[in-house]
């Protein structure tokens, strides 16, 4: 479990900007320290909870402390491998759908930080779900990755229109997979945060 936080995971755990975060950080109302040669703050995790507490913000996303990924996409075998990966990442909880309807109907109840979505699905294509997704405003932090294999480039932008965050062609190496969703969710990438 994550004991240190960023201002930029406090702001997603707290769903307040970072810049809020920095402010109450400055001003003494969130404890914390700084990054010892750097301007980057840290906040631990009891200091965190306590904040939130303070303030009446729900704690549940500090309980389980991980970012919730709903993967998309009915290539078995790709699924079972990004889900290996990022539960051994430590900093996720996946769900799977394989459809597009399932899809719908998980993102609704799971409320994900995002979305993995293969654009090629059976039922309903991508561009649908992210129109969908992006219609309802209690979804509009939801950030969408979309992945396929069978795409030309002038329909990555249509995707981007519709409201996918980002697009990455299949084959892709899961590394790259984890830093793409670290950018999108601005996570720090694992290599930096041992400094």
């Amino acid at each position: 479990m994550k004991t240190v936080f960023t201002t930029g995971e406090a702001a997603k755990i707290c769903k307040v900007s970072q810049q809020t975060i920095i402010r109450c950080f400055d001003n003494g109302q969130l404890k914390g320290f700084r990054v010892p040669g750097s301007r980057f703050r840290r906040i631990p995790r009891d200091m965190l909870y306590k904040f939130m507490k303070d303030n009446g913000i729900p704690t549940d996303a500090l309980e389980s402390g991980k970012r919730k990924v709903l993967l998309v996409d009915d290539d078995t075998e790709l699924v079972e491998l990004m889900t290996k990966v990022l539960e051994e990442d430590g900093r996720f909880e996946v769900r799977i759908a394989q459809t597009g309807f399932d899809a719908g109907m998980l993102v609704k109840e799971y409320r994900p930080d995002i979305i993995v979505l293969d654009v090629m699905l059976p039922d309903i294509n991508g561009k649908e779900v992210c129109h969908r997704v992006r219609a309802d405003n209690t979804l509009e932090d939801v950030r969408i990755l979309c992945i396929s294999g069978m795409i030309e480039d002038d329909k990555i932008q249509d995707l981007k229109l519709a409201g996918a965050d980002d697009f990455l062609h299949k084959p892709f190496e899961i590394e790259e997979l984890i830093e793409r969703m670290c950018a999108l969710l601005e996570i720090e990438a694992m290599e930096s945060q041992t400094a």
